[in-house]
């Protein structure tokens, strides 16, 4: 399986559950059965342009969006950069700025 096909097997895994659909919901949306989008999901079949692009509408996203990159994947980086860097520096910045006085510790 190649990049682009493992991304838009992501991406539309992602973008479904981020819409809160089921299968069978988005399958409903594009006019075909649940097997149809189950087949696509596991990598066992290969969506036609136009179901792209229907599963694109039925998403209420642009076409590329479903190839360009893994969109899980990339929130994952930036949860894990605020866990790691982000909320450091933020809890630095406020006890800085907002000293713990003695009578509160």
């Amino acid at each position: 399986m190649s990049k682009y096909e493992s991304d838009f097997i992501a991406n539309l895994i992602y973008y479904r559950e981020l819409r809160g659909y089921t299968q069978s919901v988005l399958a409903g949306l594009c006019d075909r059965t649940k097997g149809n989008i189950g087949v696509i999901e596991s990598g066992k079949s290969a969506p036609s342009f136009e179901m792209i692009l229907k599963i694109a509408d039925a998403l209420e996203i642009h076409p590329a969006d479903l190839f360009l990159r893994n969109a899980s994947q990339s929130r994952e980086d930036v949860r894990k950069f605020f866990d790691e860097e982000l909320s450091v520096k933020i809890k630095e910045m406020v006890e800085k700025r907002f000293p713990v006085s003695e009578s509160e510790e």
